[in-house]
């Protein structure tokens, strides 16, 4: 009878150490599963963040080249008129000869300041799109209360449906028109929301005319 008895007691120690471990171990799992969660969650907010500020760096490092092609347009423009009063004045002996080189430069001539005039009026139409920073900084202008960056990027899609506005992109340009003073931002709970800081523009100071001297003066 005492060694069952101590059996007994030896096995119902064991499966009660036994059961303290195994819940030890969930509630373990458990918290390290919770941690594991958000760490990944804040490697995707970071993979997205890194992704927006690599394509806005190439868009501004692009932008400037678009002004370039009008300069060269109008400076190629100016010889045309030239070759043409060589020609004219070559020709005061020989009239066989004015026709011929007269029509030769105007034929390979006549085509290009065409062109370039084409050129250099399609560039100002691409230029004159206002860019997303500009949209975004007037729509905060016209709002009397705070917007988010997913309700901002929502107004801008439906106004301008021919472009892509996404609200990662609209995310980073409100950041940088923080940074610049431009606009202010302020965080509800667990949202962010953004506001016009725009300064009013000093009044200019009015023009006086001249009055014309007397005649008898």
């Amino acid at each position: 009878m005492p060694e069952d008895v101590s059996a007994t007691e030896l096995t119902s120690q064991y499966t009660a150490q036994v059961s303290a471990d195994l819940e030890r171990n969930a509630k373990e799992q458990q918290r390290i599963g919770a941690e594991i969660a958000a760490l990944q969650e804040q490697l995707a907010a970071h993979q997205r963040d890194h992704a927006v500020l690599v394509s806005i760096q190439q868009a501004i490092g692009a932008a400037p080249a678009a002004a370039e092609p009008a300069t060269l347009s109008d400076s190629t423009t100016v010889p045309a008129p030239r070759t043409a009063k060589k020609t004219a004045k070559s020709g005061t002996g020989k009239r066989a000869q004015t026709k011929k080189t007269a029509s030769a430069p105007s034929r390979g001539t006549a085509g290009k300041p065409a062109a370039e005039k084409d050129a250099g009026k399609a560039a100002p139409v691409k230029s004159a799109q206002p860019t997303l920073v500009e949209l975004i900084r007037g729509h905060l202008a016209e709002q009397s209360e705070p917007r988010s960056a997913a309700e901002i990027a929502a107004a801008l899609g439906e106004a301008h449906p021919d472009r892509s506005v996404k609200t990662t992109v609209v995310r980073t340009t409100l950041e940088g028109l923080v940074a610049k003073s431009q606009a202010q931002r302020s965080k509800q709970g667990n949202s962010v929301f953004y506001t016009s800081s725009a300064v009013p523009e000093q009044a200019a100071p009015p023009q006086v005319e001249e009055q014309p001297a007397p005649a008898g003066a």
